[in-house]
């Protein structure tokens, strides 16, 4: 893969434990959420999601606590809502802020991902999370900032996961052909569609998980990887 000149990297069960974020983040937005959005109901952020969730639902009128009802029966349900995603960014940005939890990384990600930094690769992150629960994540990990390494960041206000042409848009805005860039996820649909707008692709499977063909190039952890 001599001739890849970014990486594109997914974070759950990619770069970090899934049992972080549903074991840790997930529930802390749940709890908080309630008495965050009454505390900061009145800041023009929080006021612009909580009308794009109503939106999303179909709401033309709702008391704030029906809506704070919908966003909690989302968060149990994982919708992937770009107006909960940025949310819950808001609110993990006070735990993080105040020393409540720290993000998970495996093992050799910090590593790994300095060292394609320092050969000269462009990193960028594409999650279902918002861009700010991205630079919260990377921002706020056991081993420090890794934030200076990434370039950018892509959430679903660019596309969903698994549509190709969400994959295109990211190769647009990169400014590289897709054939350039390396999409990292544990998830085939994602692989599947990235690899369908042109870019390269390794699907992480993490143990205790089996390696198995999926379709794409499959490694137990980022060391075996040498784009």
């Amino acid at each position: 893969m001599s001739d890849i000149r970014a990486v594109l990297t997914d974070i759950e069960g990619t770069t970090s434990s899934i049992d972080f974020v549903k074991d840790v983040l997930f529930p802390y937005a749940r709890k908080h959420l309630p008495a965050y959005v009454e505390t900061h109901t009145d800041e023009a952020e929080v006021q612009h999601w909580l009308h794009e969730a109503a939106k999303e639902a179909g709401i033309v009128e709702a008391p704030r606590g029906e809506i704070i009802d919908l966003l909690i029966r989302w968060i149990d349900e994982d919708r992937k809502s770009t107006a909960l995603k940025a949310l819950q960014g808001l609110i993990w940005r006070e735990g993080y802020e105040s020393g409540v939890f720290t993000s998970h990384m495996y093992p050799e990600v910090p590593a790994r991902l300095r060292a394609w930094h320092d050969q000269g690769l462009a990193l960028y992150v594409y999650s279902s999370g918002s861009i700010a629960a991205q630079k919260l994540l990377f921002g706020f990990t056991e081993v420090g900032d890794l934030t200076p390494l990434f370039t950018d960041y892509f959430d679903t206000q660019t596309g969903h996961k698994r549509e190709t042409d969400s994959y295109r848009k990211i190769a647009d805005a990169i400014g590289l052909p897709p054939g350039q860039v390396l999409f990292l996820s544990d998830i085939k649909e994602e692989l599947d569609a990235a690899r369908e707008a042109g870019m390269r692709t390794i699907q992480l499977v993490r143990p205790p998980q089996a390696l198995t063909d999926a379709g794409h190039p499959a490694v137990a952890d980022f060391d075996a990887i040498t784009p």
